[in-house]
């Protein structure tokens, strides 16, 4: 047995005593003898306690409370923990030491009670304090390691059946890697250690972060990607919408309507230039006969005065009778003496 795996039970063994030893065996080939090394002794035959052990495993084990299917799995997500353990002990500090630098977030609630020795009726009550809470996502019960006397309290019959029943799911964490408990076979989990417990219960704040920055960075992917085909999608749709939008054929008739209006404004232009020339032609004919234009050129109106009468022949007028004569800018007045009487002229010879 190697110096480092020597424990105090170890040192009070005496020439003679009955042990249980747990090790390997090896051959030295050299000299051709095989050799033990151990690794653990407990004392056998005191009290009994390894034949109680086996009995009392054989029961359980026959009830079913060993049963693989009735193992719960620990949760992923762990917000509190119960701990059930000496609040002196070096195991507590050990998980705590892990708790704190692998989750620091883990709330930990302590229900204290001796482990040492013959103290089962105190375990179950720590054990009870904690299924009365409701606010725990699993249960730790711990001890550092011992002889089989040491850690005879977890190998109790009521300890196991309370453990069996917990509400949520139980790690043991009690003695060292070679150590057995009926506690370790009752249990949902079995830790070698307290602090392969607390290693159980917690996930690794480093191993979540690249976890974390692992989907973070396929989450960025995945989105990216899926932005790219969208803006894809909408560039297709945009192509589509302006292919059958009725903005074009709305941009079609209204150029075809503008063309229509200059062609509009340009015939009623032309319209109106050509009834612009008309009009002037029909004011050249109007002022050609117009009376005013034709005394203009040195024609005379004669009327009576008495009746406005036109005289057109001279068969109208008499001596002394009273003549209005309109030339261009005005009229005359005069009376035909009898000396100026009219004679008839020639209807072929021109009056000037």
């Amino acid at each position: 047995m190697w110096r480092n795996s020597v424990t105090p039970s170890v040192h009070r063994l005496r020439e003679g005593d009955a042990i249980l030893a747990h090790g390997k065996i090896s051959v030295y080939e050299v000299q051709g003898v095989y050799q033990l090394y151990v690794d653990a002794i407990q004392a056998a035959g005191a009290g009994d306690l390894y034949q109680q052990f086996e009995r009392l495993k054989a029961q359980l084990q026959a009830e079913g409370l060993f049963e693989p299917d009735r193992k719960r799995l620990l949760p992923t997500v762990v917000h509190a923990v119960g701990v059930v353990t000496s609040p002196t002990g070096a195991a507590l500090q050990d998980m705590l030491n892990i708790i704190r630098r692998r989750w620091p977030l883990l709330r930990v609630v302590l229900s204290p009670t001796p482990v040492q020795g013959m103290m089962p009726a105190r375990i179950i009550a720590a054990l009870e304090r904690l299924y009365r809470r409701d606010d725990l996502d699993a249960i730790i019960i711990a001890r550092g390691g011992g002889s089989i006397e040491d850690l005879w309290c977890f190998n109790d019959e009521d300890v196991a059946r309370t453990i069996a029943r917990s509400p949520v799911p139980t790690i043991s964490g009690v003695g060292h890697e070679v150590d057995f408990t009926i506690a370790d076979f009752v249990a949902d989990v079995r830790a070698p250690t307290p602090s392969a417990a607390a290693e159980l219960i917690t996930p690794d704040q480093e191993d979540v972060r690249s976890t974390l920055d692992a989907y973070a960075a396929t989450l960025d992917a995945i989105v990216t990607d899926r932005i790219r085909q969208q803006r894809l999608r909408v560039q297709l749709n945009e192509r589509a919408l302006a292919h059958l939008s009725p903005r074009v054929k709305l941009a079609n008739a209204r150029q075809r309507l503008d063309e229509a209006g200059s062609r509009m404004q340009e015939a009623i232009v032309h319209g109106l230039v050509l009834r612009r020339e008309r009009v002037k032609s029909f004011g050249a004919q109007l002022n050609a006969y117009n009376p005013l234009s034709v005394l203009a050129r040195g024609y005379a109106v004669v009327r009576k005065e008495e009746s406005g009468e036109v005289v057109r022949s001279v068969r109208q007028v008499a001596a002394d009778e009273r003549l209005l004569i309109r030339v261009s800018d005005g009229e005359l007045k005069t009376r035909l003496k009898d000396e100026l009487c009219p004679r008839r002229l020639n209807p072929n010879r021109s009056p000037i």
